[in-house]
C-alpha cells in the first residue's frame, strides 16, 4: 500500500475520479488544501465528498511554495509519502516541486511549469520547431495593438495562466481586442486566490477541427492511448460542447496528429511521470499545437477512453506518480466509440423547465447528469458553466458522436431559462 500526497484538486469530476483510483489501487492519500470548504460546497446533497476519504486532511497555504515546501518536508517525516500529485492545473508546478524536494517520482518541474504557462509553451515549441500558430505576448496596450495588426485579424486572445477556456476569445478588430483585454484585466486573481500574470497572449486564428492526444509517459517512453475529437461552440468564446473517443480520423491524419503531440511533449521535456492531454488543430496546413496539459484530460474524456478501451488513465496517473509502470493493456469492452455532449446555457436566468426525453433510461446511455428546474443559470463564457451532460456508447463503430448530438437536440427543445 502506497501513501500519496494530493495537493489540491479540481472541483469537478476529477475530484471524484482521482480519489476513487487511489483507493481502488489499494493506496491511501493525504489531502493538502488551503480551503477545504472550496470542495465541500460542491458535494452532492446528502453525500460526503470523496476527498474526505483521505487518510488525513491538512490545511496549509498551497499558494506559497516558498513556505509550503519546507512544511511538506516536515509532513513527509511524519506521514511518509510515496508520491505527490494533483489534478488542478494551478497546482501542477507546485506538486512537481514538492515531489522533487522529497526525492519522489516526478516530472521535471520546469517542464510542468512551462506547459502550464501558455506563453512559455509557445516559446518552447516555437524554438523546437513544433508547428503552432503565429503569436505574440505583451502587457502594454500599444504593443498588443501593434502585434495584433502584425499577426492580422481575426485572431485569438488568451490569458497566459487561466484554465477551462476562461477569457479565451476570438477578436475581429481592435475594438474587440480592447474589450477582451479589459475583461482580463478586471480578473486579477484566479478562483484559487492566486494573483494572475498581466501578460496577454495573441495567436493566429487556426482553421479546422480540434482533437486531443491522450498519452502516458513513464521511464522516458511516451505511450499513446488514443486521439479524442472535440466540438467547439459559444463563439466568440471557445467552449467545448462535446467529445468522442476515438476520433474518426483517416490513418494518415491520425499519424500526423500523434507525431505532432509526441514532438511537443519531447520539446517540453514531458517524458517522465506524466499523463498528458495535448490539444491540436487539424488545419489546412497540417496539425498545429493548441496547448499541452500535463495532467489527465478533463470533461470526462478519461471515462470515454475507459469505456472503449478498458484503459483507466486516472489509475495510470496514480501509477506514474508513484514511479510505477502503468497498466495500459486494452480490453474488449464491447464499445467501438463513446461520446459526451454538454448542455451549454446561452442565457442567464432561472431554469424553469427541462425535458430530459427519457435519456436516462436508454440502453446506450452511459451517463446522464441533467439539472433540476429552479437552478440559477449563467450564460456560458467558458467550460465552467455547463448545465449537465449525456454520455453514450456505440457497439458498432464511430456513431456515438451523431447519437449524442441527436439526444441533446431533444433535451434542448424543452429547455426554458427565464
Amino acid at each position: 500500500m502506497a501513501h500519496l500526497l494530493m495537493v489540491e484538486s479540481w472541483v469537478g469530476s476529477m475530484s471524484r475520479l482521482l480519489p476513487r483510483a487511489i483507493q481502488e489501487g489499494g493506496h491511501t492519500f493525504t489531502f493538502l488544501t488551503r480551503d477545504l470548504h472550496h470542495y465541500l460546497r460542491t458535494a452532492p446533497e446528502g453525500a460526503a465528498h470523496p476527498l474526505l476519504g483521505a487518510r488525513n486532511v491538512v490545511t496549509a497555504d498551497t499558494n506559497d511554495p516558498e513556505s509550503l515546501l519546507p512544511y511538506v518536508e516536515r509532513l513527509h517525516e511524519v506521514l511518509g509519502f510515496d508520491g505527490v500529485l494533483t489534478s488542478c492545473d494551478y497546482y501542477l508546478p507546485t506538486a512537481a516541486l514538492a515531489a522533487e524536494r522529497l526525492g519522489l517520482p516526478a516530472p521535471d518541474a520546469e517542464a510542468v511549469r512551462n506547459a502550464c504557462r501558455k506563453d512559455a509553451t509557445r516559446r518552447v515549441l516555437d524554438e523546437a520547431g513544433v508547428p503552432g500558430p503565429r503569436f505574440a505576448v505583451h502587457e502594454e496596450w500599444a504593443e498588443l495593438a501593434a502585434a495584433a495588426r502584425d499577426i492580422g485579424y481575426p485572431l485569438v486572445v488568451k490569458p497566459v495562466d487561466l484554465c477551462a477556456g476562461m477569457f479565451v476569445r476570438r477578436v475581429d478588430d481592435e475594438a474587440q481586442l480592447a474589450e477582451a483585454v479589459r475583461a482580463m484585466g478586471d480578473f486579477p486573481v484566479n478562483a484559487r486566490g492566486q494573483r494572475r500574470e498581466p501578460a496577454v497572449l495573441l495567436e493566429e486564428l487556426l482553421d479546422g477541427p480540434e482533437v486531443s492526444v491522450e498519452t502516458v509517459s513513464h521511464a522516458g517512453a511516451v505511450q499513446v492511448v488514443g486521439v479524442t475529437d472535440k466540438s467547439i461552440g459559444g463563439a466568440p468564446a471557445f467552449i467545448e460542447t462535446g467529445h468522442m473517443f476515438p476520433a474518426a480520423l483517416p490513418a494518415a491524419e491520425a499519424e500526423d496528429v500523434v507525431r505532432t503531440a509526441l514532438d511537443a511533449l519531447k520539446a517540453l521535456g514531458l517524458t517522465e511521470g506524466v499523463v498528458a492531454h495535448t490539444e491540436i488543430k487539424l488545419t489546412s496546413a497540417g496539425p498545429r499545437v493548441v496547448e499541452v496539459n500535463p495532467r489527465p484530460a478533463g470533461n470526462r474524456i478519461t471515462e470515454l477512453v475507459r469505456h472503449v478501451t478498458g484503459v483507466d488513465l486516472v489509475a495510470a496517473f496514480v501509477d506514474v506518480s508513484l514511479g510505477r509502470a502503468p497498466d495500459l493493456r486494452r480490453t474488449d469492452t464491447g464499445l467501438r466509440s463513446a461520446a459526451i455532449g454538454f448542455l451549454v446555457p446561452e442565457t442567464t436566468g432561472t431554469l424553469t423547465a427541462l425535458n430530459d426525453t427519457g435519456v436516462r433510461t436508454l440502453p446506450d446511455v452511459l451517463e446522464a447528469e441533467l439539472p433540476e428546474p429552479g437552478r440559477q443559470v449563467r450564460a456560458a463564457g467558458s467550460n465552467n458553466e455547463y448545465l449537465g451532460h449525456v454520455m453514450v456508447g456505440d457497439t458498432e463503430g464511430a456513431g456515438a458522436r451523431d447519437r449524442i448530438e441527436s439526444l441533446l437536440a431533444g433535451v434542448r427543445t424543452g429547455l426554458v431559462i427565464r
